[in-house]
């Protein structure tokens, strides 16, 4: 009994002394827990209310669209799909997905969402013959279809500060079977508890050492959101406080739906090099190419199985481990009811697939999107285009990028020791709409830095020689393909008492010739004695009018191509001819949308009047004798005669500059060869650029050219004098003229003519 009492009193004693310190620590507490509360409360809700990320801008190719009888090969055609990161099945039916037996192609497209609304995911059948669609039908039902839009390549991302890689999707979006299985794995009572959960930290330490490895883990969801969202990875007792306190928090203000929707879309789930992958869109992409509604039970498993490790189980390093614990969590998923006994057998036998090759897109084309972002600044600030989720729709066609690098590494190979030493630009554009659809700055394709499509401003030569005649052209009264051009020497005096004293490329002189060949050989002095005739500055103020901001010399020798032009700039004057005398800007946007899908901004263009459409018509007929018997003969020679191509090819003085500019019914490039100091190439325009062009064109499925003819008489002349003659005559040529203004005075061969005469009688 005298013990009992001693250890009263000494208590008694004890808490008289420990009484105020601890009544002091209480108040303490409460009086640094209750503001700091408060603070943490503010700044939840000022993260949760505005809930939003840096959400990189991404950049995607144009759509390839089928229909029948479009030119398409197969070799372009699988190139599409490998841009868009279609997989090779045998089966096809898994979106994102295709398989080729023969010459048909079996292809599950993934939907997407484009300009003019969503497109659901479909199975197709392609059939090619001859270079085009032969049939294209619904693989399931075998309807025949009129046209089939396919995904686009994602070709670039735009990213902030942060390089995180991010989808944002709805819960609505996100497949049940993820939902379920998260909250199977990560937090079974998330439904139930308010933050924290003492029982699932002892539940998952119980299951771990039962395992022998980790198979749960004790943190609710909501704590794993507060690590990402809030705090950093240290372990300190702060950490900790911090942690339970805002999840309490975000628990007391949020329900649970918001919650859960925060972690998809925020969780860490991989890291390629400097980006990161946040959220299971984005690693669905991230992994497996697919949309995250494309995924089957066995990719979901993998991904839910990643969030205890990303650089744990990353497939691309540990397929192994990745692969037990993915099936480990589909065992969590058929013994929680979330799938049946059948779909874990045939999916714990499932390869890890696709997801050994994980990838993020590499930003490829860096001259093409220097382009994109130079007409995107136009519009939007940096800060928008790095963060605000857009989705960019560019005019890009892999496949014509693809042949194009293919062309340029083929053709200077195929120079020899000249072509060690060059630089190189490509542009292809849409001949009738102005669609850049593939642009090369430099023989190392994916080296960003110096665009020399965009900004190498190097003399044109002949290039400039198509326009000097379209000019006389549009006067049909005084001009015609028939005008004899005086091809003789000239000599005029320059300033400072100099003489200027040009020649042609094979040092001759040729007497009277027809306009349309002193084109077609691309001879020098018809042509400056032409331009001297229609004057000197309508053709500077014709060259003018296209607004190319670049200085143009108003002197004669600007009738010879001396005048400092990028491959761009030639693609911009070259689209007036292609689009049949339609003034056309070049473009590389179609669209864009927002960070939900919605369109913020539509580029189409509208093309000019056509002020001088019969006189481009003319010009393309002779251009297209460039072609055939010119000085880019070698069109023909190599078997690319039944395109019909127009082309004009362009060497500078020295041969410092190979230029080829040519098109064909719906495909127009122009190629650039020369050297970065400026040096002699030993390169004329018909052995450097021509020969990109011809490499292009031998793999490019596309249309021929075929030249209208409205506006347009044909009628036979004597190509000595010009005159109309008759068919029978030797040597008389067919030609084009503006109608009503076709030679009247005739020159006639009676001779000629009686030979055919008695011929064709003693033949009969």
């Amino acid at each position: 009994m005298s013990f009992l009492s001693s250890s009263l009193s000494a208590s008694r004693i004890l808490w008289r002394w420990a009484r105020i310190p601890f009544l002091i620590g209480v108040g303490a507490a409460i009086g640094f827990l209750t503001p700091y509360t408060f603070y943490l409360d503010r700044e939840v809700r000022s993260r949760f209310d505005d809930l939003s990320w840096e959400i990189p801008s991404r950049v995607y190719a144009r759509p390839l669209q089928l229909a029948p009888g479009m030119p398409l090969s197969a070799e372009m055609l699988q190139i599409e799909l490998a841009a868009a990161r279609y997989v090779d099945d045998p089966q096809a039916r898994t979106p994102g997905t295709w398989h080729r037996a023969g010459a048909r192609f079996t292809i599950a497209r993934r939907g997407f969402v484009y300009l003019d609304g969503r497109e659901h995911e479909k199975r197709i059948a392609v059939s090619l013959a001859d270079g085009r669609v032969s049939q294209l039908v619904d693989a399931d039902s075998g309807a025949a279809l009129a046209k089939v839009r396919l995904e686009p390549a994602r070709i670039a991302t735009l990213y902030g500060a942060l390089q995180e890689d991010r989808r944002i999707v709805q819960l609505g979006e996100v497949p049940p079977l993820l939902l379920g299985g998260l909250q199977a794995v990560e937090d079974r009572d998330f439904k139930h508890h308010h933050g924290i959960n003492a029982s699932a930290i002892v539940r998952a330490a119980w299951a771990n050492l039962v395992a022998g490895h980790v198979v749960q883990g004790g943190s609710t969801l909501t704590q794993q959101l507060v690590k990402n969202l809030f705090l950093d990875r240290g372990q300190t007792f702060t950490r900790k406080l911090n942690e339970a306190l805002l999840s309490l928090l975000i628990e007391a203000r949020y329900d649970k739906q918001r919650i859960l929707e925060a972690y998809v879309n925020e969780v860490f789930l991989g890291q390629q090099g400097g980006q990161a992958v946040h959220g299971f869109a984005a690693a669905s992409e991230f992994y497996f190419g697919r949309d995250l509604r494309g995924l089957g039970p066995a990719d979901i498993a993998l991904l839910v199985g990643m969030v205890q490790g990303p650089s744990l189980y990353d497939p691309r390093r540990n397929p192994e481990r990745t692969l037990a614990r993915r099936n480990v969590v589909l065992g969590v998923f058929r013994d929680t009811g979330l799938i049946d006994d059948a779909t874990f057998a045939s999916s714990s036998k499932q390869p890890i697939g696709t997801a050994a090759n994980a990838t993020l897109p590499r930003d490829r084309y860096p001259a093409f999107l220097d382009l994109v972002r130079r007409q995107l600044k136009q519009d939007y600030p940096d800060t928008e285009l790095n963060s605000a989720g857009l989705a960019i729709h560019t005019t890009l066609a892999p496949s014509v990028q693809t042949l194009g690098e293919d062309a340029i590494e083929k053709a200077l190979a195929g120079i020899g020791k000249r072509g060690d030493a060059v630089e190189t630009a490509l542009v292809v554009t849409g001949a009738r709409d102005g669609e850049v659809q593939a642009m090369i700055g430099s023989r190392d394709v994916d080296a960003p830095g110096f665009n020399r499509a965009l900004d190498a401003l190097r003399p044109i030569g002949s290039l400039v020689k198509p326009f000097v005649n379209l000019v006389a052209l549009a006067q049909p009264q005084r001009y015609s393909l028939a005008t004899l051009l005086d091809d003789s020497a000239i000599d005029l005096p320059q300033p400072g008492g100099a003489r200027w004293r040009p020649e042609n490329d094979d040092h001759q002189t040729h007497g009277q010739v027809l306009l349309i060949d002193a084109l077609a050989h691309s001879w020098n002095l018809a042509t400056i004695h032409l331009g001297q005739r229609i004057g000197v500055d309508r053709v500077h103020g014709f060259l003018q009018s296209f607004g190319l901001g670049r200085d143009i010399n108003p002197n004669p020798s600007m009738l010879l191509g001396a005048i400092d032009l990028s491959p761009f700039d030639v693609a911009r004057l070259y689209q007036y001819l292609a689009a049949d005398g339609h003034a056309l800007p070049l473009r590389t946007l179609r669209g864009v949308l927002d960070a939900k899908g919605r369109p913020l901004s539509r580029y189409a263009v509208k093309p000019g009047a056509g002020d001088y459409t019969t006189a481009t018509r003319l010009v393309t007929h002779a251009m297209q004798q460039v072609a055939i018997n010119g000085t880019a003969h070698a069109i023909n020679d190599v078997g690319l005669g039944n395109l019909h191509a127009a082309g004009k090819t362009g060497t500078s003085d020295t041969q410092r500059d190979s230029w080829f500019a040519g098109f064909t019914g719906d495909a127009l490039a122009v190629a650039w060869v020369g050297r970065d100091d400026n040096k002699p190439t030993g390169l004329v325009g018909a052995t450097g650029g021509l020969r990109i062009w011809i490499e292009l064109m031998k793999r490019l499925p596309t249309t021929p050219l075929v030249v209208p003819q409205d506006g347009i008489e044909q009628a036979w002349v004597d190509p000595q004098s010009g005159k109309r003659s008759d068919s029978a005559c030797s040597g008389a040529r067919e030609l084009p003229f503006a109608t009503g203004y076709a030679p009247t005075e005739e020159e006639h061969c009676p001779l000629d003519q009686l030979r055919q005469f008695f011929g064709t009688s003693s033949g009969q």
